[in-house]
């Protein structure tokens, strides 16, 4: 029962808070108009046809021995007496479904005049067409609907429903623009988690101001960090990549043989363990987002791929068009992920899926794959899962899936492990469109 109400719950704000406004509007309607109905429709009418049972009772008992008399008092009275009764007698009471009154005056006339053969209000809404039963015979009355029940009682009840909706509507529009900075601060700050800097000033309630401020102060801190990074890995790479350099063109004019080869080696697989760390800690922080074909980026990469011989193919390519993405970001994890599936296995292959409301590139292999409950490890930075992927045995630094996974993050998406259809292990970056 629980979780029935919660699916029927809004999940917006806007929504929840127009349900806590409406839920009282009606509630009150409610009590108003049964209080409302109670005391005018039931009470008052009835008090009206109490009144007009001493007069109605006095025609009847006068009737049994005056009939031209009875009738003439009658007409002195404001009322209409027919003796015998003019019309046929109905077979039961009648009344329009939507006439809230009609049926407390049936009642109060069966109440308070003995022998009520049938009531009429159907026929005419301002008349009531009373039929009794007396010595004499039937006889027939015809009493103005005013005196019996308060007229016009409904214009109340309207007025109270015109001003509930006026009123309502008037909150909506005051309480739109109350959300309305609440949704532009949820709007900046998701574009920043996309690594995107949306114009954002803080509006609205004081409390909005406040929290748009402190989002204001935290960007701006996040943004100063990143550039102080990127500066300080610039000077890093250059300090680190010269001695490097420095090394290999002293390995090269050295005598060649096995040691020279393997140090040449060792000095090529520091090259490649430093650009990766550099790749990882610099992250897409310089690249600014742009419209890019998503579909032409997968395939220049499986071509790129296929180019240096390795064993990668093109899947399934489901959407097109132009989204907005850092291009040498995504290129970068993309080619991370190809890279780790072509150290493992003998088929690689790289899919594409676009929906209108997300993204997902897959890179599928037919290698030994990744445990589950070793697959959050892998996502960790310098993570070797075996002897495999030692770097001193041909094996990558533990940085490929970080790369990956924080180029997805920085696009507001998340990288995925799972089981590929080929047998080994499913890379997926999935980013909202």
């Amino acid at each position: 029962m629980r979780n029935r109400l919660k699916a029927l719950w809004p999940r917006g704000l806007f929504g929840r808070a127009a349900l806590i406004l409406i839920v009282p509007v009606i509630a009150i309607q409610l009590v108003v108009s049964s209080a409302f109905i109670q005391r005018h429709y039931e009470d008052v009418t009835r008090q009206m046809v109490q009144g007009l049972e001493r007069p109605l009772n006095l025609l009847i008992a006068r009737g049994t021995t005056d009939p031209a008399g009875a009738m003439a008092l009658a007409s002195d009275l404001g009322l209409t007496m027919a003796q015998p009764a003019a019309q046929p007698i109905p077979q039961a009471d009648s009344h329009v479904w939507w006439d809230i009154s009609a049926r407390f005056v049936i009642a109060g006339l069966h109440q308070f005049v003995p022998d009520v053969l049938a009531v009429d209000l159907a026929t005419n809404r301002r008349e009531v067409h009373l039929w009794v039963q007396t010595d004499a015979g039937p006889v027939s009355f015809l009493i103005q609907r005013a005196r019996l029940s308060a007229s016009n009682p409904h214009q109340l009840l309207v007025l109270m429903l015109f001003t509930s909706i006026l009123m309502t509507l008037v909150a909506f529009v005051f309480l739109r623009n109350q959300l309305r900075p609440i949704a532009r601060l949820a709007r900046a700050a998701e574009a920043f988690g996309k690594g995107q800097t949306m114009d954002y000033r803080p509006r609205g309630a004081q409390e909005i101001r406040a929290a748009g401020t402190a989002f204001l102060d935290m960007r701006n801190r996040i943004e100063r960090q990143i550039e102080q990074r990127t500066m300080m890995l610039s000077g890093v790479s250059h300090d680190l990549r010269t001695p490097l350099t420095r090394l290999r063109l002293g390995l090269s004019l050295l005598p060649q043989d096995d040691d020279v080869t393997a140090l040449q080696r060792d000095v090529g697989d520091m090259q490649r363990m430093v650009d990766e760390f550099l790749a990882f800690a610099r992250g897409d922080a310089m690249e600014e987002p742009a419209k890019t074909n998503l579909a032409d980026l997968a395939r220049r990469a499986v071509e790129d791929a296929m180019r240096l011989g390795q064993p990668v193919r093109l899947g399934e390519v489901r959407g097109d068009g132009m989204v907005s993405i850092r291009p040498m970001a995504i290129r970068r994890a993309l080619d991370n992920l190809i890279a780790n599936a072509v150290r493992f296995a003998t088929d690689v292959q790289v899919s594409l899926v676009m929906t209108d409301r997300s993204m997902r590139l897959s890179v599928d292999d037919n290698g030994p794959g990744i445990p589950k409950h070793q697959r959050d490890e892998a996502l960790q930075p310098f993570s070797r899962l075996d002897a495999a992927r030692d770097p001193n045995r041909g094996g990558g630094a533990g940085l490929g899936l970080t790369i990956a996974a924080d180029v997805a993050r920085s696009h507001g998406g998340t990288l995925r492990l799972g089981d590929s259809d080929l047998g080994g292990l499913r890379a997926e970056i999935v980013l909202a469109r």
